[in-house]
């Protein structure tokens, strides 16, 4: 009886698709297309300079280490600059999540006739390119006198300066996905929060908000990525080397008449990893944010 069943089954199971087989092939080539950078710096970072020097880089390594990594942590004063970007990051996707949250909540769920007028001048501003405002907002940071709250006493050449501009750029985008978000929730939730009384601070603060977590939670991974990852502002907006976000501190590996791609590469790989952690901490939220709504129909 059982050897009758295992035939059935045999018999009845689908046959491999030759396009279901072409996509499998396609998407493990696009993996591996994306790992190489990857992998090929990981193998530079781990041979001396000299050994490429002589051989090139497409030869057989005599000797692998993690010198390299060493003298790239150490060199370039990693742990300093890994904190700037934490003073740096932190606050900047705290406040961007607050403030686009409650910008979200406005146009979602109360209905005035500016509510598409101000989503559409929040999202407007991620469609300028950084470099098209760059000179006045240069000149804005040096006219802005902070005495006794920023080290530089003005606006210029401090975090402050950095977690605004982040602030700025990113509340757009969260604030056009979170109000996407809220439309969805149920209105019956609201509306029986204001007839038991709710004040539209609760009705804010203790039922839409805990109900955003998925979203918040992919907004926040890649609040963190995208702001951890910023070269352009920290370069423009900061002229103290030791100011400088993480980001930067690779320029301290570079010499003025040597530099030393293995241990750049080193470098970059270590700058990375931070990344990967917030990643896949939060990977579960980040794939359930987006996912969300992904079977309504």
């Amino acid at each position: 009886m059982s050897t009758t069943v295992a035939t059935g089954a045999l018999k009845k199971r689908t046959p491999v698709r030759p396009a279901r087989v072409l996509l499998h092939v396609f998407l493990a080539g696009a993996a591996l297309a994306w790992l190489a950078p990857l992998l090929w710096a990981l193998y530079a970072a781990m041979r001396p300079y000299g050994e490429t020097s002589e051989k090139g880089y497409v030869s057989w390594p005599d000797k692998l280490s993690l010198d390299n990594f060493t003298n790239a942590f150490t060199q370039s004063e990693m742990t300093h600059y890994f904190v700037n970007t934490l003073i740096i990051a932190v606050p900047a996707v705290l406040l961007t999540l607050f403030l686009s949250s409650m910008v979200a909540f406005y146009v979602s769920r109360f209905d005035f006739r500016v509510n598409l007028f101000l989503l559409l001048v929040f999202t407007a501003g991620n469609l300028l390119p950084q470099q098209v405002i760059i000179t006045p907002l240069y000149r804005l940071y040096l006219l802005i006198d902070l005495p006794g709250i920023t080290m530089s006493g003005k606006l210029y050449d401090s975090a402050l300066g950095l977690v605004l501009i982040h602030v700025a750029f990113q509340s757009g985008f969260c604030a056009f996905v979170l109000s996407n978000y809220m439309r969805s929730l149920p209105h019956e939730l609201t509306e029986a929060a204001l007839v038991d009384g709710a004040s539209v601070w609760r009705l804010y603060w203790q039922i839409v908000l805990p109900l955003c977590k998925p979203a918040m939670a992919a907004l926040a991974t890649l609040l963190s990525i995208w702001i951890y990852n910023d070269f352009f502002w920290a370069l423009v907006l900061i002229s103290t080397g030791e100011n400088m976000p993480i980001t930067s501190a690779l320029n301290n590996l570079s010499g003025q008449y040597f530099t030393d791609p293995n241990l750049v590469a080193a470098g970059a790989l270590l700058t990375a990893i931070p990344t990967l952690v917030v990643y896949f901490a939060l990977q579960r939220q980040f794939v359930s944010g987006l996912t969300l709504g992904a079977n309504k129909g």
